[in-house]
């Protein structure tokens, strides 16, 4: 493998692998997903004192759904991408015909789709570990109980169950959508190393941006000091 493509490999493992740590530093411990857990937090803690908790049902029931399609999707992006690494020399021939690719041997091609898999597996693997423990949190919503009397410090037992087994899961689920993102860089491996090194900056720099300066992330931000103020008050 030529030195330029390898050692933007490893500046693409090293952002890919420890994108969240490096994001901790990055932030402080500040970002849009630690915030999401306060919220969370919440969340489920208004559910363990509700009667009626269809809303809460229906919000966790549309996450689950969402994390069934991306799964589905990336399966087929996985199976598509595995097609073409398997393909053999016919495959190498026709795609090194094209001018816009940059691969100098069937080695580096087959690298580089292999790459593209192994992002795309990964992300598969954190879906389907969102969706099982979307189930759990769903037993235990379900389990919650209602009615009077209820034992107040059970109620909040439920409730913070719920929120640790939620809270993960969704964790599980961005790691899910985030490696679209890492696997969008691989791809670009395939039109040389330069591309390779801009679309893993960019994409990291993308992510980084949505999860402090984002308008998403200033208005969660502020939700969190505002949960935090009503908190400490009580």
């Amino acid at each position: 493998m030529p030195t330029l493509d390898l050692a933007v490999l490893i500046l693409f493992l090293v952002c890919w692998l420890f994108y969240e740590p490096l994001l901790r530093l990055l932030s402080r411990g500040a970002s849009l997903n630690s915030d999401m857990t306060v919220i969370r937090g919440a969340w489920m803690g208004q559910m363990a004192g509700r009667e009626n908790r269809l809303m809460d049902a229906n919000l966790l029931g549309h996450a689950l759904n969402s994390a069934s399609f991306f799964a589905s999707s990336n399966l087929l992006l996985i199976a598509a991408s595995a097609g073409a690494l398997f393909g053999g020399e016919s495959t190498f021939a026709s795609v090194s015909s094209l001018e816009v690719i940059k691969t100098s041997t069937r080695f580096l091609f087959e690298g580089q789709l292999a790459l593209m898999v192994v992002v795309l597996a990964r992300g598969l693997l954190a879906f389907i570990w969102a969706i099982r423990q979307m189930n759990y949190s769903l037993a235990i919503m379900g389990a919650t109980p209602d009615g009077e009397p209820v034992d107040p410090a059970l109620q909040a037992a439920f409730g913070d169950a719920a929120s640790r087994t939620l809270n993960p899961a969704l964790s599980s689920f961005n790691a899910g959508v985030r490696g679209y993102y890492f696997a969008l860089a691989a791809a670009a491996w395939l039109f040389g190393p330069l591309a390779f090194a801009i679309a893993t900056i960019g994409a990291v720099a993308l992510l980084v941006w949505r999860q402090r300066r984002s308008p998403a992330a200033r208005a969660i931000a502020d939700l969190r000091k505002a949960i935090d103020g009503a908190s400490g008050q009580a």
